[in-house]
């Protein structure tokens, strides 16, 4: 019988971590948005010199929960408090299994008093759904789910268009947009400007290091935005950036964008895990990099490791408190930026053209090569962490990595990390056959640019 559900793929594989380690899904893809409009190296310099154009209409599930019952829907399924959160008002939304470990995260916006869209990866708008639809909440939800990956010539339409506009001359294109001066839009707040004559919506935020405007609106109007934000900004240098550099700019900026689900084991996720269609992400979704366990539990990650420690608040009820109110905070990891040593990383690249056994291809200038990115990182011959989002920055002409650390390592330390898999590699269609490498790094601050570290002073990511 063909499996129905996430649960009965789990009883068919087995073993979930060899399942994912193997999974058929391929590469993630940042649908829709051309590769490069320029050239990746150019892009990421764009975001640190001038201005760029993220188009970030087609890889976020957008998610609309409405209804008199929608705050506590969502303020149940988070560590955030809701105390203060006011119409025109987003969060960084984080929601955790029942063991208190990450499903994943996303932004939250407060439109009006009941109503509310989620923006991000499609774990945490399934478990928000789920939960919408089975706990007894009168709200109804709405899932515009990502673009597909290969739309094989079919049309493309979202609900909203998505954009970002950011880099030290961001000011500059959006007051030219304007007409004049905006609104003083405090960070993740949300306001409106006019782009050709149409009212748009605009939260504070940023991405790339200086701080810039995140706008959306009907989908219907995306070419004529988009259109008018590259004119506008010629005179300011701004660039448009493809899907191949997007991704990067966390690699300078510091968020870590997919942890695996902590879905797959808890008795008390089994009913989700039912709920969950056989092809869902969490079903058809793939675990890279050199740390193996047998223990799917191995690779579920708190709060604290992916730098929330901040956003946990216990003024209300959510699930996961009390598995976290237990937790030793001080024992918990932490998140760093790793610098690769630029030897090492050269003499991984000479692998490819000399030698009998080459490394795992690094890609460039994003090198992962799964769903969710587990390398191990070694100190003194122990485990002390995972590289979780690995790439190469133009900007600091160094190889990065996302990780989280055991709370002893300190900034400053030099670790290994583990390069590639054991054995050749998995079975998983991004990967060939090659032979691990251990590539030294130094723990750095994340941010890792100095600009986003200043610019982003009263933010999450320095604060964690």
């Amino acid at each position: 019988m063909a499996a129905k559900n996430l649960q009965d793929v789990l009883n068919a594989a087995g073993n979930t971590v060899e399942m994912l380690r193997n999974s058929q899904i391929g590469a993630y893809v940042y649908p829709v948005v051309p590769t490069e409009f320029s050239n990746w190296r150019d892009e990421q310099r764009a975001w640190r010199e001038t201005a760029v154009l993220f188009d970030q209409s087609h890889h976020m599930v957008d998610l609309f929960v409405n209804g008199k019952d929608a705050f506590k829907l969502l303020s149940n399924l988070t560590i955030n408090s809701f105390a203060n959160f006011k119409v025109g008002t987003a969060k960084q939304m984080v929601p955790c299994s029942h063991s208190g470990h990450v499903i994943g995260d996303g932004i939250l916006f407060r439109m009006a008093e009941d109503e509310f869209v989620f923006v991000g990866r499609n774990p945490t708008a399934n478990w928000i759904q789920f939960h919408a639809e089975t706990g007894g909440y009168d709200v109804e939800v709405i899932y515009d789910n990502r673009s597909p990956s290969q739309p094989m010539g079919k049309p493309v339409v979202r609900k909203h268009y998505r954009f970002q506009i950011q880099g030290p001359n961001a000011k500059d294109v959006i007051e030219k947009l304007n007409g004049g001066p905006v609104p003083e839009i405090k960070f993740f707040n949300f306001d409106y400007i006019t782009i050709a004559g149409k009212k748009v919506h605009a939260l504070r935020h940023g991405m790339a290091g200086a701080p810039g405007l995140e706008i959306w609106g009907p989908y219907e109007d995306y070419q004529l935005i988009r259109n008018t934000i590259l004119e506008a900004g010629k005179e300011f240098g701004i660039v448009a950036v493809g899907s191949r550099t997007y991704a990067t700019n966390t690699l300078e900026s510091g968020w870590i964008p997919s942890p695996l689900p902590a879905v797959y084991s808890d008795e008390r996720e089994k009913a989700y895990r039912e709920w969950l269609p056989a092809d869902s992400y969490e079903a058809m979704g793939s675990i890279g990099g050199s740390f193996v366990s047998d223990n799917i539990e191995d690779y579920y990650v708190t709060p604290y490791a992916l730098g929330y420690g901040p956003f946990i608040k216990f003024d209300h009820d959510f699930i996961g408190r009390e598995a976290l109110e237990a937790m030793d905070k001080g024992a918990q990891r932490k998140k760093v930026t790793l610098a690769w040593n630029g030897e090492d990383m050269a003499n991984l690249f000479a692998s490819y053209f000399t030698g009998e056994e080459n490394g795992k291809f690094f890609d460039l200038p994003l090198a992962n090569y799964a769903s969710s990115n587990y390398d191990a990182i070694m100190a003194n011959g122990h485990h002390v962490g995972f590289s979780m989002f690995t790439g190469y920055s133009a900007n600091e002409r160094t190889a990065l990595s996302l990780a989280t650390v055991d709370p002893d390592i300190e900034i400053g330390n030099e670790v290994t990390v583990v390069w590639g898999e054991p054995n050749g590699g998995t079975n998983k269609t991004t990967v060939e056959k090659h032979k691990q490498v251990e590539i030294r790094a130094i723990v750095s601050p994340t941010p890792y640019s100095a600009v986003a570290r200043e610019a982003y002073a009263d933010s999450w990511r320095t604060k964690g």
